[in-house]
This record gives C-alpha cells, structure tokens and sequence, in this order.
C-alpha cells in the first residue's frame, strides 16, 4: 500500500481511518505542529461535528411531525405541492456532518457516530416514556402539551430510527466507496453522491414508516392514498437534494479549511497508490 513519511513514520491510508496525534501531512506553508497540539484540534473537531450531528438529531426528532409545512408553489400554471414535517428542515445538515467526518475521520468513526445517534433515538423515547408514566398532579389533562409532543415524538422517533439506519450508513459505506473509486478525487462527487443516495432511501422509509405505523401523516381520507404517499416522499426528497446540492460550496470550504487546520491532505495516500 502506498504512504507518505510524516515525521519518521510511514502514513497509510488507515491512518485516515483514525488519525493519531503524531501523524501528519506537510503542507506548504504552514509548520508541523507537536502532537499534543495536533491531538486537541482534531478532538475539538471531532466532538463540535459529533455534537452538532448529534444534537441536530434529536431536536429534529422531538419537532418531528409537530408540525406540517405547506410550501408549494406554481410554475406558470403548473401547481407543485411541498407538504414538509418541520422536522426535515435541520436532517440536511446531519448528512453535511457526516461527510465532514467521514472525510477527515474515516469510516470506522464516523460509523460509530452513528450508532450512537441511534442510542441517541432510544435514550429520547425512553425518556418521553417514563415522563409518561410517572405519576402527574391530579387535574394533569391527559392532552396537555407535553402528552400531545410525546404521542407525536413516538411516531416520529420510530420513523426516524428505521430510516436513520438506513440512510445513514449507506451515507457513510458510498462515501468511502466513491472515494476508493476515484483515487481521492473529485471531492463533490463522494459528497453529493452519497448524499442524494442516502437522502432518497430517507425520505422513502420514513414517509412509509411514519404513515403506516403512526399514522401520522396528514393524509386525505377521500382520496388515493399512494399518490397522496409519493407527494410527500417526492417534496421532501427534492427538499433534501436542493440542500445536499447547496451544501457542496461549505462543504469545499470546510474541507480546505480542516485540511490545512488538522494537517491532513484528505485522498493523498489513495491517489498515491
């Protein structure tokens, strides 16, 4: 396997997939910097991406289906219907963070991330749960906000966590995929061609997942219910892909900057073999 010397050590591809603190590119124009320095600037990435992945998550989770948002919108005479769950505006970013990681992190980690948003889903129905059913005060009505928020919560974490699986992690395995496949190049197509993949299994299975099994969708009884099902999977997979596209210039400029930052020049040891 092709490799680079970084301070008296052969670096190799794995070290992509978890990166120590004593190995690093040379990158011109900026010095080495000593281990203990680089290994806070990559904790502090890890754990501010990790975090705001995470805590994207469960915010978009507990707004889930609370409310539906009606942005459709004409083109001439055409009317194009865009029923969205407040719930999906925040999930692009999610996608936008695990790029982040898998670029600069490796596959292992960043899948592990994700495993832990999964506990994450179960530790908020837990949660939701127990405050259920503790006991309340005596004039408690059983359709107050917070029992209206955890009925809700409930169909829109087990959605969530179905197409979370999913989803994510064919994130993260065609990430590395068109990685491997283009040498380390081409930065916008493992960016966006993971994305727009994992984006569209998303928005299937928790339209399905979230009707069929919560019944919480604001379906119209008096009409076909599959063409009502394939306008909300089409709305917000065309919400999901606007944004995935949208997100290829921070994400250009998060990676020239982490690379610099982290002093690790992302795809080189794949171009090199």
């Amino acid at each position: 396997m092709g490799g680079d010397r970084a301070g008296g050590r052969r670096v190799t591809e794995e070290r992509y997939d978890f990166p120590l603190p004593d190995e690093q590119d040379e990158l011109a124009g900026l010095p080495r910097l000593g281990p203990h320095e680089l290994h806070l600037r990559r904790e502090r990435v890890f754990i501010a991406l990790a975090g705001f992945f995470l805590g994207t998550l469960a915010m978009l989770n507990i707004l889930g289906i609370s409310r539906f948002l009606d942005l459709s919108f004409r083109i001439g005479s055409l009317e194009i219907p865009m029923p969205l769950a407040v719930g999906v505006l925040p999930y692009p970013v999610t996608f936008l963070c695990t790029d982040l990681l898998s670029e600069f992190y490796g596959r292992r980690r960043t899948s592990f991330v994700v495993t832990v948003g999964l506990a994450l889903n179960v530790w908020v129905v837990f949660i939701l749960w127990l405050g259920g059913a503790l006991p309340g005060f005596a004039d408690e009505a059983r359709d107050g906000v917070f029992f209206q928020v955890r009925a809700l919560a409930f169909g829109a974490v087990t959605a969530s966590m179905v197409a979370y699986l999913a989803a994510q992690y064919v994130d993260v395995q065609l990430y590395h995929y068109w990685m491997r496949l283009t040498r380390g190049k081409h930065l916008w197509l493992r960016n966006n061609g993971s994305t727009l993949v994992s984006q569209l299994v998303d928005a299937i299975a928790v339209t399905l997942v979230t009707h069929f099994l919560s019944h919480a969708l604001p379906i119209d009884a008096e009409r076909a219910l599959w063409p009502q099902l394939l306008t909300f999977i089409a709305a917000s997979y065309t919400f999901k892909l606007v944004a995935a596209l949208l997100d290829t210039g921070p994400f250009y400029v998060a990676v020239h900057f982490l690379r610099r930052y982290l002093r690790l020049d992302t795809g080189r040891s794949i171009r090199a073999q």
